[in-house]
């Protein structure tokens, strides 16, 4: 047998350590320094650097790093290897491992290599490794997935599903999956970017959609550029397919940093909790002044939370769809919390369709890595009329009361101003204690009481010599009926609370909340998030 030592300026170790160096190096160079210059011309980092800068300084191990093409002489020996058009493998990002993949857009687009085993994409092994180490998995998005021409090399077509989303279904149930899109998106890569518990494009470098423009020329007879097709403006803000727009590479790789930092590793863990260098009795005399005075007016719910939560340590997800609802993930004394608060500078904080679909989400997404959740309420039902009928209002919103029945996250509901009908209900855990807070502000019921008094008394009002001043007196008799603390009195509300109590006395019952999820870790019965 032959001597396998590695032997000082010669020997079978040093020939083939050379071999796998040179590999190694073929690897490195990706598409070529032209292809690489551009991707650079055209704003975009290629895949190896989006890994350096995501993740924590030299803890990438990499995966399959000798796939590939081989490009072989006639004696059989090594002229070149054309990398597989997928990077993944292991890294940390602030300490805590992950699985990390994403296309090389450098090479062929991005587009399969069609080997016998995928290292990325749906059925891939970084998700593989992502199952089976119960760590979270973060995809970076820049290709259009598979291409006809692999029927050609294969010599057949396979159904759809063959090879596909199950195992990215599966994750869904198990560990954090974040998606960044990065490029053009398409097929394969796209349906992975809306299976993940987050996803974020770039403003003017990304675009995702089913199909792309020439399938959709082809199809249909129009034409329309990729932007137009499936930019932020539509991904982000009107379809809501992508959670958040990004305005740089950096920015999206950022924003995924800070939602994995209020993420488990898995559901067998809890959310990981940080110092709490904002004092937890702070009391901010700025609430006495948020709500005003006349019930009809706007004000800033997101300065509200911010007064509340710990400083400096929320995330917003999905700013720009579905505003009438603000969905944060922040902090209270350190320990994460989902924040659902209603929005009253939009439609006056009623939940149409894309509102009561960005809640539901959001409430999967919590209930699935046991954070807790607090509803900042002040709905005054579900938004009325033509358009929000078409728009499907009434079955999104009750699919959102749905989710609020399923919810097994500890839930506080602290009412602002006012908190009316079946959008009320959304906003109540009655799987849980069920404790509901108010501020003196606070109003409930099945209706307001100035669309529930021209229901209820049209024919009186109709008849009254002054029908606009018979409705203002009933309003008034009933409004009296409304005050807050004549439901204190029949303990239909647990507590009413001075504004400037609102962070102590979450961060009190946030604090027990925690001790609470360790009984129950594990997932849920139910799949996951979905899409």
């Amino acid at each position: 047998m032959p001597d396998r030592k590695l032997e000082k300026g010669g020997g079978f170790w040093a020939a083939q350590i050379d071999e796998l160096e040179q590999r190694r190096g073929f690897a490195a160079d990706m598409g070529g320094p032209d292809n690489i210059a551009r991707q650079h011309k055209a704003g975009r980092l290629t895949v190896r650097e989006r890994i350096e800068r995501i993740t924590d300084a030299g803890s990438f191990r990499e995966v399959g790093t000798l796939a590939g093409t081989g490009d072989y002489d006639e004696a059989l020996k090594l002229k070149g290897v054309t990398p597989s058009t997928y990077v993944a493998g292991t890294a940390r990002i602030d300490g805590r491992p992950v699985a990390i993949g994403g296309e090389d857009f450098t090479i062929r687009g991005g587009t399969s290599f069609g080997a016998q085993r995928r290292k990325g994409g749906q059925g891939g092994y970084i998700e593989d490794l992502a199952h089976h180490y119960k760590m979270p998995l973060v995809n970076l998005i820049d290709g259009a997935g598979g291409s006809v021409t692999s029927a050609k090399r294969r010599g057949f077509v396979t159904f759809p599903g063959v090879d596909g989303f199950e195992r990215s279904v599966e994750l869904l149930g198990e560990v954090p999956v974040a998606s960044a899109v990065l490029g053009t998106a398409a097929g394969g890569p796209a349906g992975r970017a809306i299976l993940s518990h987050f996803s974020v494009m770039v403003d003017g470098t990304s675009q995702i959609f089913a199909a792309g423009p020439p399938v959709v020329k082809r199809s249909l007879g129009q034409t329309i550029s990729k932007e137009e097709l499936g930019g932020p403006a539509v991904a982000v803000t009107k379809a809501g397919s992508i959670h958040n727009v990004a305005e740089t590479e950096h920015d999206a790789l950022a924003q995924i940093r800070r939602f994995l930092s209020f993420m488990p590793q898995n559901v067998w863990e809890l959310p990981p909790r940080l110092p709490a260098d904002d004092p937890v009795d702070r009391r901010e005399e700025g609430l006495l002044d948020i709500v005003p005075e006349q019930r009809t007016r706007p004000y800033d719910m997101k300065k509200l939370v911010e007064l509340v939560v710990d400083k400096d340590l929320s995330f917003e997800i999905r700013p720009t769809y579905g505003r009438a609802i603000i969905t944060m993930l922040a902090r209270l004394g350190g320990r994460p919390v989902g924040i659902v608060a209603n929005n009253p500078k939009i439609y006056g904080g009623a939940m149409d369709a894309d509102a009561a679909r960005k809640q539901i989400h959001f409430m999967e997404l919590c209930d699935t890595f046991h954070i807790p959740l607090v509803f900042l309420v002040d709905v005054p039902g579900f938004m009325v009329g033509l358009k929000a009928e078409q728009d499907g209002t009434l079955r999104e919103g009750m699919r959102a009361v749905y989710m609020a029945a399923q919810l097994k996250v500890p839930t506080l509901t602290m009412v602002i101003r006012k908190c009316y009908g079946m959008a009320g209900m959304a906003t109540c855990n009655k799987n849980d204690i069920d404790l509901k807070l108010a501020w003196p502000s606070g109003e409930w019921g099945s209706l307001p009481v100035e669309g529930g008094v021209a229901a209820a008394f049209r024919r009186e009002i109709e008849a009254a010599e002054d029908p606009k001043a018979r409705e203002k007196e009933l309003e008034a008799e009933l409004r009296a009926y409304a005050s807050p603390f004549r439901t204190a009195e029949a303990l239909a509300v647990e507590e009413i609370i001075d504004p400037r109590e609102t962070r102590p006395i979450l961060c009190d019952y946030i604090a027990l909340a925690e001790d609470r999820l360790r009984i129950g870790l594990g997932p849920r019965a139910k799949a996951g998030v979905a899409p």
